[in-house]
């Protein structure tokens, strides 16, 4: 058998394999959080709860109007980003440009709401969604099993997270964006709905983090506290990218999830701190983050 560094080959190519998984997760969920801090200056701590409502959803429509895996996979977060619309517009419009602490209280008293409520209705148990039947199964690499879905999660998660950094970077509608968050007065009179622009941006931030959920949903457990477990994670991935840097999120979601996994393989007792290891050095050596911008 093939040893890398003392560890069997095919562990260690299965503990990547989950690393750059959950990297995937990590990259959309950051990117959506970096979306909305990067452009609207609102730390949202809600996010977790998108994410969550995001898989609950998808579980929901299967179970209730059996709604197939990729009808949900567009439903599901139009859905959960017309709650995000909600949200936006009757609780944070109200405490617009004030301190960031506002909307960090006031996002995380939201999921606190939903989570909680949730909670009561659903319980704590867990929920499954069963496995799209063309993603079952897998091909065998010689050195690994490769699961079909995990693969899949894998590339659309890289896709969607490549085509929102091109849309915001490269296009039109995200220069607008960025120009906006630098002065709204000016862009409103060029004839821009800032307002409407700022509802869509954090409308689509929080679809992100509902298709991450709806990834998800076949391969965790659907619980209303799921949002919460990995929130405090994707927050150090996204301090660690840099606070509002687009590609920033993207690229330190997918590196953290491989060197949690390998932390797995070589030292399991740390592979839980890793993460936050790497954030306190960086923000010792590099305060504005790795790809953040110097003020």
């Amino acid at each position: 058998m093939s040893m890398v560094f003392g560890v069997p080959l095919a562990v260690l190519s299965g503990q990547l394999l989950i690393g750059i998984i959950n990297g995937a997760f990590y990259a959309l969920l950051s990117l959506g959080l970096a979306v909305i801090f990067g452009l609207l200056k609102i730390i949202n701590f809600a996010h977790g709860a998108m994410y969550m409502l995001g898989a609950l959803v998808t579980v929901i429509l299967f179970d209730v109007l059996g709604v197939n895996y990729w009808v949900s996979l567009l439903v599901a977060p139009v859905l959960v980003g017309a709650f995000g619309l909600f949200i936006e517009y009757f609780l944070l419009r109200r405490i617009a440009g004030q301190d960031h602490i506002y909307s960090l209280l006031l996002t995380f008293g939201a999921a606190l709401i939903i989570q909680g409520v949730l909670t009561n209705i659903y319980g704590v148990s867990g929920l499954r969604y069963s496995m799209p039947d063309m993603f079952k199964g897998g091909i065998n690499l010689g050195f690994m099993f490769l699961p079909y879905y995990r693969a899949w999660v894998i590339v659309v998660a890289l896709l969607v997270c490549f085509g929102t950094w091109f849309i915001i970077e490269k296009t039109k509608l995200g220069s607008y964006l960025r120009a906006g968050t630098e002065d709204s007065q000016l862009m409103q009179g060029f004839g821009i709905n800032m307002p409407l622009l700022v509802s869509l941006t954090y409308g689509f931030g929080v679809m992100l983090a509902a298709f991450a959920g709806v990834l998800a949903a076949p391969i965790y457990s659907v619980t209303p506290v799921m949002g919460g477990n990995i929130l405090i994670v994707v927050f150090a991935v996204v301090v660690i990218g840099g606070m509002g840097s687009i590609s920033g999120a993207i690229v330190t979601g997918v590196l953290m999830g491989v060197i949690e996994g390998l932390t797995k393989t070589f030292y399991p007792p740390a592979s839980s701190a890793v993460i936050f290891l790497v954030m306190v050095v960086v923000l010792m050596t590099r305060p504005t983050g790795l790809f953040g911008k110097e003020a």
